[in-house]
This record gives C-alpha cells, sequence and structure tokens, in this order.
C-alpha cells in the first residue's frame, strides 16, 4: 500500500450524535450559583443531582465541548489521583482526557496490587495520604463500601466512578447530556415539548448505570411519558430493588416492562441498553437473548444508548446509521466531567462568566 493513499481525515457519517452543543446552550440559562457549590462536595449518587444543578453542569459542558479550545488552563496547579482497582477503559480515560483538557496533573492508580492495600493497609489509610498528594479523587471500586470508608478520612473531593452494582453517577450525567444535546427543548421548562418513551435493556437491579439512569429521569420526569423495562424471564423477579419503580412513579413517571423486544422497539424514542453487571470480582451478563442491529424494528428517528463497553446486544452495524448516540455519548462524558471536575476543586468561577 503506498503511505500517500493513507488518510486520516476520514469522512464521518452523517448522524445525528454529531450534533453541535450550541441548541443546548440556547436551551438552558446562564450557568449560576450552583456550580459553585458543588466545591469540595463528594459525588456519590445520582440523587444529590437537582434538576437545576444537572441543567447547569448540562450548559458549562456544552460551553466546553462548544469551545474546548477556549477552556485549557483551569485545573493548572490541580492534581488528580486516579484510582480504578476495576478494569475500565472508557470511565477512566475520560476523566483523566478531562483533567488534561484544563490543564491540570494526573497520578493514575490501575492494580491494586502494587499499592499498599495488597500488604493490607486499610482504606482510611490511604485515604490520608492522598489528602497530601492530590485535590481530587476518581475512584472505582468493585467493592460498594470502598468508597463510604474512604470519604469518612478525605479532606479532598472523591467521586464515585462505579462502585459495585450500585452506582455510576459521571455516567448517568453523561447520559443524560446525550439525549438533551438530541433534544434541547427536553431540558426547558416547557410544557408544550414532547414527551419521550424511553425503554431500557437492562436490569436495574444489578446494573449500576441503569440505576444512576433513572435517578437522573426522575427529576425531568416532565419529560418522559414511559419507562419500559425490557428484560429475561429470569430476572422478572429481582428487576428493582431499593423502591426504584417507586421513585419513578412518584415522579409520575409510567413504568412497564416487557420480554418482546421487536414488539416494543417500534414504540420508543430512545433505547439505552446495557448488558454487563460487575458483582463482586467478576461480572455476570444479563440479556443475552437481546440483540439490536440495523434490521432491529427501531422507529425512524430513535436513538442508541449503551455505557460502552458492548458484547453481542449491540451490532456495529448500526455504528453508521442516525440510530447511532452511544459514540456521542461517549464524546460527551469528557465534557460532563470536565464540568463537574471544574466545579468540585473550586476554580468555577474561572469559567461561569466566559461567552
Amino acid at each position: 500500500m503506498n503511505i500517500k493513499d493513507v488518510s486520516f481525515e476520514r469522512e464521518r457519517p452523517d448522524v445525528c450524535g454529531d450534533a453541535h452543543p450550541k441548541a443546548l446552550l440556547r436551551a438552558i440559562q446562564e450557568d449560576g450559583d450552583y456550580l459553585l457549590k458543588i466545591a469540595n462536595q463528594h459525588i456519590v449518587s445520582a440523587d444529590q443531582f437537582s434538576r437545576e444543578g444537572m441543567r447547569q453542569l448540562f450548559r458549562l459542558a456544552a460551553k466546553y465541548e462548544a469551545n474546548p479550545r477556549r477552556f485549557s488552563t483551569p485545573l493548572q496547579g490541580k492534581i488528580l489521583i486516579s484510582a480504578f482497582y476495576e478494569p475500565s477503559t472508557r470511565t477512566r480515560l475520560s476523566f483523566e482526557s478531562a483533567w488534561h483538557r484544563l490543564g491540570g496533573d494526573i497520578m493514575s492508580i490501575t492494580d491494586r496490587s502494587t499499592t499498599g492495600i495488597a500488604k493490607g493497609e486499610c482504606l482510611a489509610d490511604v485515604a490520608e495520604m492522598f489528602n497530601n498528594y492530590g485535590d481530587c479523587v476518581v475512584l472505582r471500586d468493585n467493592n460498594e463500601d470502598s468508597l463510604h470508608e474512604m470519604m469518612d478520612c478525605l479532606r479532598i473531593p472523591i467521586i464515585n466512578a462505579g462502585n459495585g452494582v450500585d452506582e455510576h453517577p459521571t455516567q448517568a450525567l453523561a447520559d443524560m447530556y446525550a439525549i438533551f444535546k438530541w433534544r434541547p427543548d427536553l431540558v426547558t421548562d416547557s410544557k408544550d415539548k414532547q414527551k419521550i418513551r424511553i425503554g431500557i435493556i437492562g436490569v436495574p437491579n444489578k446494573m449500576r448505570t441503569v440505576r444512576s439512569f433513572l435517578k437522573c429521569l426522575v427529576q425531568f420526569s416532565d419529560a418522559v411519558s414511559e419507562v419500559v423495562i425490557i428484560h429475561d424471564e429470569a430476572v422478572a423477579d429481582s428487576l428493582f430493588g431499593n423502591n426504584q419503580r417507586e421513585q419513578l412513579e412518584r415522579a409520575g413517571i409510567n413504568v412497564s416492562t416487557s420480554n418482546d423486544l421487536d414488539k416494543t422497539l417500534p414504540s420508543l424514542d430512545v433505547v439505552y441498553i446495557n448488558a454487563i453487571s460487575w458483582e463482586g470480582d467478576s461480572f455476570n451478563t444479563y440479556g443475552k437473548a437481546f440483540h439490536l442491529t440495523a434490521a432491529s424494528p427501531l422507529k425512524s428517528d430513535a436513538i442508541i444508548l449503551h455505557p460502552l463497553a458492548r458484547g453481542e446486544e449491540l451490532s456495529t452495524d448500526l455504528d453508521h446509521t442516525h440510530h447511532n448516540w452511544y459514540f456521542s455519548q461517549a464524546r460527551g462524558a469528557v465534557f460532563l466531567r470536565m464540568a463537574l471536575l471544574t466545579c468540585m476543586v473550586q476554580r468555577a468561577e474561572r469559567v461561569i462568566d466566559v461567552v
């Protein structure tokens, strides 16, 4: 092959997932005091975020995405401790990319066996060391309790980047950010907007991404007419836990379940699919019978979201269709995390007045 024939400037498919964030900027009011209030807070659960709080974060994320070169130094002089004790590609690199793009420095831990924990060091002592070494911690651990053990001794903010089957709040924020870029009218208070029907292929009680996503949907119940959980019969008795369904219904969102994917797809505006749940030191796969392909009976304007990594449940033949919003979802997560991290380390005042 002649090297001159190889180009990295490949044509991008004309898909909705490449929508520009400026429409979202226009749909949300100016940045507010909420962004300043996030300073030094631990981010543990999606329950912490109010409707207006999320909207302001989405606006700052859209501002970053619309003009990334304008914001390169807000975190200069700040150090992130990136501690991922469970396998991760997108989440870890997304956080680290976000921090780097804002001018900060990073210390990264990707293997528990290389730390003092392997020698029996307690997490409280690790937290004390983190206090001296960095300005913010991002933690992923398959042990649900690790986050809370560290919080008791931390004097710097920590972000839950996935703890066991519990929650993954920043993934849920990224999911919502993707939806509102697709339909900016949904983030407004307008009474005239057309509500959407969301199908979730997954198990809320087993999947931290789904659990956090549902918590975020509660704050925007005026945008959602119904959530349909599509699942295998085998998990029918364990779909929900901790009042998950009740929380949605109290907010006014109808909740239904289905075992028939193809019958349900034609009426869905958003299809959120996940298959993997980290449980203990390994993972389980749910919904093996469900597969999305280019031949699936999707609504013509429906979008597909997936937290990734994917398996056979999501075919690559959808990648070059307008249904593909999962790559945009992953890209947008960087800017959403940029917004959150800026606020957490008391640098929001450097960016909220920039137009």
